[in-house]
């Protein structure tokens, strides 16, 4: 990994100066970078993660050594963790499949030894090895993890007030993320029965998915699962059309990628006379006549005895995917790869590993066309939103990193399968159950979110303090993309204050920070590399009054001017952020000139800065009070020119709900 270089760069946010009230601050942002990730544009390197290898993963299915394992035991007794480590390392990349659940103790304890010996980043590794793949009791692992990991795990706004932000901001600020929700892709592709497995064509005018609409007659109306197409015309998906014969047979096929050229198609058939198993891949070509022909099992090298389907072609179209749930994997169903030999064939299957598999289902991979990025599905992740969530990994270095979650902006309360981008990378297709009906599968779209953005793989991380106490703040981060309108999900500051994003390399954000706490903080920034943000803020001191130098009217006068406006909106944006609190306004003068005139001239000010802040927000008018009170209360006897001008004041109360 390469050596970090910080770059300092200060940039300060000015807030209008407060008189009396609070003393003058300036919330500041300190700005460092970092060296870059490697990332160029068609091949992505996110910076590299541990690296675990398992070379006998493949050829063996268990590994065990007494006699090792006892030399182990008595270093470990003797505390002598330098001397045992290696050893146990080792050991443990040994391991072949059957390890993982027969073993797990001993993965706990290499990741304890990295622990004393102050690797940390290869102890949590090993830790979450432990959780993907112990088949007992594992909570107390799971509680020590939470509590090593707890900086680290993202800590997502929920989708409801989420939305509710951005509609409480739309008609003040034109900083909005764009709200993208899945769409249901219609009755032209989906049925009222299961329809999922969705593909797109690399020039993105064709969508090809699985179907169970179709019923077998006589078979007790059982469904027959069939390939189908859609072609897409000025932006419209036309009606679902069958692939028909030799493709789909009175048997069950499904689940289909197809090559870049579109002459060939790799499917799924199930319960065929020459079906190694219960489901096997087939290969079909494009004939001269346009028609699909020249079908062809995969063979035994690649089918299994169980079920095998779901495949997906590498970018390169010379490794494909598969989902099985064989004998001698690490759960239910397991993800596999095959790669095309010299000789054109393909070899033995393998399963991709312990990181991507758990001793729960993965299933229907996805390999981006464009990039070493591999999207699957998994009920067996550590991070996970429903049912089954949708995951991303990266290949660096030649090894697969730890699958991220794409985030909740995709994977809901129900189950998301069949992942597929578009080469563009703008939109996502998949199928989807609502949480009322998990049986049901539908085809959904989905502007493409940030968390699943193949090219968000530069790393953001800030915190949160306040400038006096310099102890962490709590609030929510919002990230917006300026360039690309990707929409990105909003996260809470963790205990400590910290937060991070995963974000588009050379693209322009807007940052807005929002609490109870303190005023919204807007910061446009433009992202180069990776990059570390310190944020420091005055916290608000609700029993004080706000006083700010630049509200000043002209004698005699009740208009706002626009030098108050960017002041004035400050207030907007947090009542439009905080629904439930409200406002009081006092006017003020000084001594000079008629006291009835002076209240009365107090009262109008004070209306026009309400008016301002209620049609400005669409605020309810209940919400802020606004009161005159002339020349009644001063703040200092008025011998000097100075005392007179502080005199004449506006003061803002923010009032928190009693709740």
């Amino acid at each position: 990994m390469k050596h970090l270089v910080r770059l300092g760069l200060l940039l300060l946010f000015l807030f209008p100066a407060l008189l009396f009230a609070q003393e003058p601050k300036r919330a500041q942002i300190v700005l460092q970078r970092q060296l870059p990730a490697d990332s160029i544009r068609h091949k992505i390197t996110p910076t590299a993660e541990v690296a675990q290898d398992f070379p006998n993963l493949n050829k063996i299915a268990h590994y065990e050594d007494k006699k090792k394992l006892r030399a182990i035991s008595r270093l470990e007794k003797k505390n002598e963790w330098g001397k045992a480590l290696p050893l146990l390392q080792d050991y443990v990349s040994n391991f072949g499949i059957e390890n993982f659940y027969k073993n797990t103790p001993l993965l706990w304890r290499l990741g304890q030894l990295y622990e004393h010996t102050g690797d940390v980043n290869q102890a949590k590794a090993y830790y979450r090895l432990v959780l993907k793949h112990h088949r007992a009791d594992i909570r107390k692992v799971q509680k020590y993890y939470d509590s090593l990991n707890a900086n680290a795990q993202a800590s997502y706004v929920p989708l409801k007030h989420y939305y509710e932000m951005v509609e409480y901001r739309k008609s003040i600020n034109t900083f909005q993320p764009p709200k993208g929700i899945y769409t249901n892709m219609g009755p032209e592709l989906n049925s009222p029965h299961e329809d999922y497995g969705p593909v797109i064509t690399t020039q993105s005018d064709q969508i090809i998915f699985s179907s169970k609409r179709e019923r077998r007659p006589g078979l007790n109306n059982t469904p027959n699962e069939d390939l189908y197409y859609s072609v897409n015309n000025d932006g419209y998906w036309g009606e679902a059309r069958s692939f028909g014969k030799p493709i789909n047979s009175v048997y069950n096929e499904g689940s289909a990628c197809i090559s870049k050229d579109g002459n060939t198609l790799y499917f799924a058939r199930c319960e065929c006379p020459d079906c190694h198993g219960n489901c096997d891949l087939f290969v079909a070509m494009r004939l001269k006549s346009g028609k699909w022909g020249n079908i062809k099992n995969l063979g035994a090298t690649v089918n299994s005895s169980a079920w095998d389907s779901q495949p997906s072609l590498s970018k390169n179209e010379d490794t494909l995917y598969f989902a099985s749930d064989r004998l001698g994997g690490f759960g239910l169903s397991d993800i596999y790869f095959t790669y095309k030999l010299r000789n054109g064939r393909w070899s033995p299957a393998q399963n991709m590993g312990p990181i991507i598999n758990t001793r729960e289902n993965e299933v229907s991979p996805f390999y981006h066309p464009l990039y070493q990025v591999l999207y699957f599905s998994s009920r067996g992740q550590l991070l996970n939103f429903g049912d089954f969530d949708i995951y991303k990994t990266y290949r660096v270095n030649g090894h697969w990193q730890e699958p991220r979650n794409i985030g909740p902006l995709v994977n809901g309360k129900g189950s998301e399968y069949y992942f597929t981008i578009d080469k563009e990378s703008k939109n996502l297709y998949y199928a989807r159950s609502e949480e009322q009906d998990l049986k049901n599968l539908d085809l959904f779209s989905f502007p493409l979110p940030m968390e699943a953005h193949p090219l968000a793989v530069t790393h953001l991380q800030g915190s949160l303090i306040d400038s006096v106490t310099n102890k962490p703040l709590s609030g929510i981060i919002s990230i917006i993309d300026l360039d690309n309108g990707i929409e990105v999900a909003s996260k809470y500051a963790r205990e400590d204050g910290s937060f991070d994003f995963d974000l588009i390399d050379n693209s322009k954000y807007m940052m807005l920070i929002q609490s109870p706490e303190f005023f919204t903080i807007e910061k446009e920034f433009d992202l180069k590399q990776d990059t570390i943000f310190k944020i420091m803020t005055s916290v608000i001191d609700y029993s004080i009054p706000l006083i700010f130098t630049n509200i000043e009217f002209d004698d005699e006068q009740a208009l706002i001017k626009p030098a108050m406006e960017s002041v004035l909106d400050r207030i907007v944006l947090f009542l439009a952020d905080h629904p439930t609190y409200g406002l009081e306004i006092s006017g003020h003068t000084d001594k000079r000139g008629d006291p009835d005139a002076n209240l009365k001239l107090s009262q109008k000010r004070a209306d026009a800065i309400r008016d301002y802040i209620v049609n400005k927000g669409k605020l309810a008018q209940g919400r802020i009070q606004a009161w005159g009170y002339g020349s009644s209360d001063p703040i200092k006897p008025e011998i000097t020119e100075e005392d007179k001008r502080i005199n004449r004041r506006v003061e803002f109360k923010l009032i928190k709900p009693k709740n």
